[in-house]
């Protein structure tokens, strides 16, 4: 066992191959079995390239035969007798120092070397080869309604589900893409009545206007038409509630969404052409976004799944039968408290749904083991229930789901709200962030040379860069306060700096007329060099790590460090006008695998990169 005091800094990779040979160092002098070893990052102050700390050790030492020896088995002897066993009989260790009770250790360039020919071509490297044994996981994002179009809130939703997808595919998992698209109920009725009203025959097409965003308007116009007709009611001597329920829009709504249940022909033959529309819409802003789906789930079609599972709970006694006929479980022993299953007149509720779905789910596809829902902060409470009630029903994949809880994306103005129109809508955003880094790419002046198709192609890629960096940096149980402009600075922890330092080597790599596949065994490393060798050895465990805990903010950090330690090594050292020709070529060499680390990282994030910029 071991404890890593900081993942982005200390290799599993170095840590393994110390902990044996320490573990028989303690044993052979001081007569001692220990179980893990404690490391940690070198301080920068001290010559070193991974820390074991000592004093764990006292205790154990003290007082054994072998500890007695020593003068109150004092941390730096300790240290320095350790030390010596390692530089004796670890090739990779060739020096060390004590600094109370640290033992820092100094790994050797021929260590660095053979790791960096080891992985120098491999495009996938980092990547874990899926076993044909491995369960697989299932991830929903999404999820959107038929009446509106994407928002901002989506955005951070689809990035999230999509880069998680595949940074879990990159752990070694086969991964399936999801979602449930939400196409029945009282909400899909007040657009498709809004369009009868007011809609005069509009189609897409007519009007010039995405699917989506037409029907959202209709959506808009229904709350718009309610309000006026409540505020009538109330100046009639009607109370807010009496308004609000007698209003006759909403009545009508009501009595379409009954029409729609009894499945009567115009109003489902309305319902399938307008929800077209907004799944057109939809595959546009998802192509837009670079997110994509294995497979679609349409609460249509699911509403009814859980209902016979009900009846299975309830003579496995895990659900109960209240007098009036509705079913519930009591989740109170667990901490939780009694949930309802069914209604008194035999309707399902959203629990019940989504029991039915996970179920089907796994019908449709055997192989899955687990799932990942990606859903907002303010269903924590409803994901602790359905997990729970699928592990009392017995399934055993039910100990591999996962919420991937979020929090909400706030604009500086505040909240958005879509019935009332105010929501940022998610094409408009991406359009925005594009004109947005055009304009800075245009003042900053980095743009010579370019014709007019490269300029809007390049444009999308560094708004779009922006907007996904901006958002998957942020650890997704945070809140965010999006700032489109600061989003897009050439400078800090963005996605145009990672771009551009991407882009850059790309220009060096143009300059090197000489060949590459040249493999350099030996080299005397510059420190800038050895510091940029660790940091793209961390690469395989940051994927691990970040499929383990669910969050592609540990993979933008880690590109944001690595391009941080690419800048300060460009600028100490001489890259093309190093005059060693060994040295030029590893140097070359080193950039391309810098480069090969900031792409394949940010595919997984979703984000493109520039060979020019």
């Amino acid at each position: 066992m071991f404890i890593f005091a900081n993942l982005k800094e200390i290799t599993m990779k170095l840590s393994k191959i110390l902990t044996l040979p320490i573990q028989k160092a303690v044993h052979q002098l001081f007569d001692v079995s220990i179980d893990r070893v404690e490391f940690q990052i070198t301080r920068k102050e001290f010559e070193g390239d991974i820390t074991m700390v000592i004093f764990p050790l006292l205790k154990v030492i003290k007082g054994t035969r072998g500890g007695a020896e020593l003068s109150g088995a004092n941390p730096t002897e300790i240290g320095t007798k350790i030390g010596n066993y390692l530089v004796e009989n670890v090739d990779e260790i060739i020096r060390f120092n004590v600094v109370s009770g640290f033992l820092n250790i100094v790994v050797s360039d021929d260590y660095y070397l053979t790791f960096f020919n080891e992985i120098k071509d491999d495009k996938r490297f980092g990547f874990a080869v899926v076993s044909p044994n491995e369960k697989a996981i299932m991830v929903e994002y999404s999820s959107p309604n038929t009446n509106k179009p994407l928002h901002l809130g989506h955005v951070r939703n689809n990035l999230l589900g999509y880069s998680v997808a595949e940074i879990i595919k990159a752990s070694g998992k086969k991964v399936y893409k999801t979602q449930i698209i939400n196409d029945r109920g009282i909400h899909i009725c007040k657009s498709m009545l809004a369009w009868q009203k007011f809609g005069n025959g509009q189609t897409p097409e007519s009007s010039s206007l995405k699917g989506d965003k037409l029907v959202g308007n209709f959506y808009v116009k229904f709350d718009q038409e309610y309000k006026i007709q409540t505020a009538e009611l109330i100046s009639q001597g009607k109370t807010e509630d009496e308004a609000k329920k007698q209003a006759p829009i909403i009545q009508e709504a009501q009595e379409m969404l009954l029409d729609w249940e009894a499945g009567k022909p115009e109003v489902i033959q309305l319902w399938k052409t307008m929800n077209q529309w907004v799944y057109n819409g939809f595959a546009q802003t998802y192509k837009n976004l670079g997110v994509d789906f294995d497979s679609y789930y349409y609460e249509s079609n699911t509403y009814l799944l859980g209902k016979e599972v009900v009846q299975f709970g309830l003579e496995k006694g895990i659900f109960e039968k209240d007098a009036d006929g509705s079913v519930w479980i009591d989740l109170t022993p667990d901490g939780l408290d009694r949930k309802i299953v069914l209604r008194s007149d035999g309707t399902a509720v959203y629990m019940t749904q989504d029991i039915g779905t996970a179920i089907q789910r796994v019908k449709d596809f055997p192989d899955v083991g687990g799932m990942v829902y990606t859903v907002g902060n303010e269903q924590d409470y409803h994901f602790k229930v359905l997990f729970l009630i699928l592990k009392k029903l017995g399934f055993d994949w039910a100990e591999s789901l996962y919420h991937l809880s979020y929090g909400m994306v706030e604009l500086p103005s505040g909240k958005m709200k879509s019935r009332e129109g105010t929501v940022v809508d998610a094409d408009d955003l991406m359009e925005e962030m594009t004109e947005t880094a055009g304009k800075i790419a245009n003042d900053l002046g980095k743009l010579e040379g370019y014709s007019a198709e490269e300029k809007t192609k390049l444009f999308k890629t560094i708004g779009l860069g922006a907007l996904k960096y901006y958002i998957l940096k942020v650890d997704p149980k945070k809140q965010i306060l999006f700032n489109p402009e600061e989003s897009v600075d050439f400078a800090g922890n963005t996605g145009p700096f990672i771009q551009y330092t991407y882009a850059r080597i790309q220009s060096i790599l143009r300059k090197a007329d000489f060949d590459l596949n040249l493999v350099i065994t030996e080299l005397e490393l510059h420190p800038k060099e050895k510091e940029l060798l660790k940091q793209i050895e961390l690469y395989p465990e940051v994927i691990q790590n970040a499929a383990n805990n669910h969050s592609p903010a540990l993979v933008a950090n880690y590109t944001y460090e690595l391009v941080k330690e690419y800048n300060s090594f460009y600028q100490t050292v001489s890259i093309l006008g190093e005059e060693n020709s060994t040295k030029k070529v590893f140097r070359v060499q080193l950039s391309q695998k810098v480069a090969d680390t900031i792409k394949s990282a940010f595919k997984l994030l979703g984000i493109e990169v520039p060979e020019r910029m």
